[in-house]
């Protein structure tokens, strides 16, 4: 069916406009003009994802703010004995949020506590080897004053601490003794500060 102009013209099919009048017949939609980019624009390249390394010994970053926190806490030992550690394991949750700008949870901060500890116990071990003929004299002293009513097993004892075997059971238990304290404090240190840092 053919279409019709309001003045009366019969229009072609798809006419856009009436050929007698000029009378538009249909809207015409213009496109969008696109936005010219000024010559020599580049856009920005995305930020480059950072990768999160986990908490172990193979994190180097990890390991060198650990380190350097593990000495410090060693030497600090003479000063507050025990307290030192604490501060250790905290110390090093907040060097390792501030060296790389990365939020630790509580199991991070006490897995980067148990690493300080870990290094900090073998730190520990060089003047425990230094002093290890004052510890035997100060494990004799300790034995002859907890039994002085029955010298003859004070004697004993001594005797049996004397031996290289006995030596090496005391110096082992010592040894495991003061590994768990030092972890045990630096992980705790550890989750008091991803606590305290997760916070801020």
């Amino acid at each position: 069916m053919p279409d019709f102009c309001s003045c009366g013209a019969e229009l072609p099919p798809d006419a856009l406009f009436c050929h007698k009048c000029g009378k538009p017949q249909r809207e015409i939609l213009a496109p969008e003009p696109e936005k010219q980019q000024p010559a020599g624009f580049q856009p920005a390249p995305p930020p480059p994802i950072r990768e999160i390394l986990p908490l172990n010994f193979r994190n180097s970053a990890a390991v060198r703010i650990a380190l350097l926190v593990a000495v410090t806490a060693t030497v600090a030992f003479f000063i507050m004995p025990f307290l030192n550690w604490v501060f250790g394991g905290f110390f090093a949750v907040f060097f390792y949020r501030r060296r790389t700008g990365f939020l630790l949870n509580l199991g991070a901060g006490m897995r980067m506590g148990w690493m300080t500890g870990v290094l900090a116990f073998g730190l520990y071990m060089v003047p425990f080897a230094i002093q290890m003929p004052q510890i035997g004299n100060m494990l004799q002293d300790r034995l002859r004053s907890m039994s002085p009513q029955d010298p003859a097993m004070a004697q004993e004892m001594i005797r049996f601490f004397q031996t290289g075997s006995g030596f090496a059971i005391a110096i082992g238990f010592s040894l495991i003794f003061m590994f768990l304290i030092i972890t045990f404090l630096s992980i705790a240190g550890g989750a008091l500060a991803a606590k305290v840092v997760g916070r801020g």
